[in-house]
């Protein structure tokens, strides 16, 4: 995270949460924010936020967009668990070194 996003997450310390982006931005004008910390509240996209900690998220991601799975979304199955079919042995052959690039 920017040092910027969290010197603005120090700010927002003490609002009352949930908080639309209209009052995050008021609560900061109060906290006595500089222009760069408003500029950065300005640039959130309008909604409500839960958290502080969704703030930070939004503006300074820490999960790559690929893996970042959105409120009320699941991520899809695998086409296979890992380890394959060794997962799901109910009696796996534990304690042997397999050859390399051997299945069995």
């Amino acid at each position: 995270m920017s040092s910027r996003a969290a010197q603005l997450q120090v700010l927002l310390e003490g609002v009352p949460l949930p908080a639309a982006k209209q009052e995050l931005i008021q609560h900061a004008r109060r906290e006595r924010a500089g222009p760069a910390e408003l500029a950065l509240l300005e640039a959130l996209p309008d909604g409500e936020y839960e958290s502080i900690d969704e703030v930070g998220e939004t503006l300074q991601p820490v999960q790559p967009a690929s893996l970042a799975v959105q409120p009320g979304q699941s991520r899809p199955e695998r086409s296979a668990p890992p380890g394959g079919d060794a997962y799901i042995d109910p009696s796996p052959e534990t304690g042997r070194v397999r050859e390399r690039g051997s299945a069995g």
